[in-house]
């Protein structure tokens, strides 16, 4: 069977726990490929093996997917002309392809139990189950033809395994690293069948990339040690015409470059490495996510497209239509990319100053309610979202960088102020209470010009004035234009902060 032409990916993950960053670049990097090319998107979930199965981790995947915006076109939740789309379900098809290589010469029946098994790992360092030791074992290479047939009949418990041929080089072209090669004596012969009728991922991912048309297999570097079984598997099935393109992507590494990044990195050094907050319901642990840590979803597939990928410019700010438009495989590097959290907190920062008011305010809300926060959707929220959000690195940062907005300062920075205090400074702010009590309108510009004139006929420094007026309306030396403060905050409010302030420095 030859393909159709029409480019068709598939990401497909295993439900065991949360996904990992490295997951979800696999999911962009599969999408961006199939939408550039008018290709589709297959979401398949290969859950074989049951005793590493987690309750509720399939639908972790897809809500995760929908909080990216990467949409598969098929998958268990949508359905689509290849269902079903879990393997377990596709059960019944696997045993067949598995007896077809078992009578072609390509596999065996292997009736080892796991004690014998794990015997020989004791007795024998390095032991595989290859062509060394096959002859040895109890399988159908070993025994006769009767004994195999009586061990079928009373049922015994047995997996079939590939037959890895000697002496051969298996070779294929990578869409990344181009010409990769393998010792076909360094490879085990992997079990393909388990006891229980399921498939291993080695035989269902070859028989359902064949069944459901995948034309290219984007994964992880990290499978690349079981490409020969899987080019064997294609060639001994006699679909080698059908044999998708692979291209394996480059592994994320820790900030310091050496190794791989894993869940136990981010909880060292402080920062998530899955998508969204994973409850394990098996051991109870939780794992912090990017979403709830108050990542925009543009900013986590920005931060993850430049990760292993570039377009050859210096563009950095790149919305998902702009990452369809501009990717390429072959601008996929083969080095691994170190993961930078400092980084990954710009792109956020820099895409919630980019994100429509309406969708930001939206968020804002959400955020404070987990964080038990209460704040109404108001013009006043509003006001206060357009003065501080090009201050927000996360969209939990918005109650540090703006709840004086909502409530008065319950302690002052009064290190700022008291060393410098005075009578004089005293005077100036009752006097300004008066001015600007009196101001026609309550603008920002205006009360700046309030401001600067009283300190002029005061025979003062603006300069030395304006940090007592922040801490005053803030608490400390941080937030927006202070006159922009004053405005928003109104002018009873503004004014009662003075006053409270004052008897507070002069105390």
């Amino acid at each position: 069977m030859q393909h159709s032409g029409k480019v068709r990916v598939r990401f497909a993950p295993s439900p065991t726990g949360g996904l990992h960053l490295g997951g979800v670049r696999t999911v962009l990097f599969n999408y961006l490929f199939a939408k550039k090319h008018g290709g589709q998107f297959v979401l398949r979930i290969e859950d074989t093996d049951q005793t590493r199965y987690v309750e509720g981790a399939e639908q972790y995947i897809i809500d995760c997917l929908n909080w990216c915006g990467l949409i598969p076109d098929e998958g268990p939740h949508l359905g689509g002309p290849f269902e079903p789309y879990r393997q377990s379900e596709r059960k019944e098809r696997y045993r067949p392809y598995a007896e077809q290589l078992v009578k072609a010469g390509f596999a065996y029946y292997a009736f080892d139990t796991p004690e014998e098994l794990d015997k020989c790992r004791k007795e024998i360092p390095n032991f595989q189950y290859g062509h060394t030791y096959r002859g040895q074992l109890r399988n159908s290479l070993s025994l006769s033809e009767a004994e195999v047939q009586q061990l079928l009949d009373n049922g015994v418990p047995h997996v079939i395994r590939i037959k890895m041929p000697t002496n051969e080089t298996v070779s294929f072209t990578d869409l990344i690293r181009g010409e990769v090669s393998f010792d076909t004596n360094l490879v085990d012969d992997k079990v393909l069948l388990k006891a229980d009728g399921m498939p291993t991922y080695h035989l269902a991912v070859v028989v359902d990339d064949f069944l459901m048309d995948i034309t290219h297999a984007f994964r992880g570097e990290e499978w690349l040690p079981s490409a020969p079984v899987h080019l064997l598997l294609w060639k001994y099935l006699g679909w080698e015409a059908a044999m998708p393109q692979w291209a394996h992507l480059p592994l994320i590494l820790k900030p310091d470059g050496n190794g791989k990044l894993s869940k136990r990195d981010g909880d060292r050094l402080g920062f998530p490495v899955f998508a969204m907050n994973w409850l394990d319901p098996k051991t109870g642990d939780f794992t912090p996510g990017f979403r709830e840590l108050g990542f925009l979803p543009e900013a986590f597939l920005n931060l993850l497209a430049l990760l292993g990928w570039n377009d050859g410019t210096d563009q950095e700010i790149f919305s998902l239509d702009e990452l369809v438009e501009k990717f390429s495989i072959e601008r996929v590097s083969h080095a691994g990319a170190k993961f930078d959290y400092e980084k990954a907190k710009w792109f956020n920062a820099e895409w919630i100053k980019r994100v429509d008011h309406a969708r930001l305010k939206g968020l804002i809300l959400e955020q404070a309610k987990q964080q038990e926060i209460q704040l109404e959707d108001t013009a006043y929220l509003s006001q206060v979202i357009e003065l501080v959000k090009d201050r927000l690195v996360l969209l939990k940062d918005f109650w540090e960088q703006a709840g004086f907005f909502f409530e008065e300062p319950k302690q002052y920075d009064l290190d700022a102020v008291k060393p410098k205090w005075s009578a004089e400074k005293a005077g100036f702010y009752q006097a300004l209470l008066e001015k600007f009590d009196a101001v026609p309108s309550w603008e920002a510009a205006v009360l700046e010009e309030t401001f600067k004139a009283a300190a002029e006929s005061a025979g003062m420094k603006v300069g030395e004035l304006m940090l007592p007026f922040r801490v005053m309306l803030v608490g400390g030396k941080f937030g927006p234009a202070v006159f922009d403060i004053a405005a928003v905050l109104g002018k009873t409010e503004t004014l009662n902060r003075i006053t409270k302030a004052c008897s507070v420095f002069s105390s």
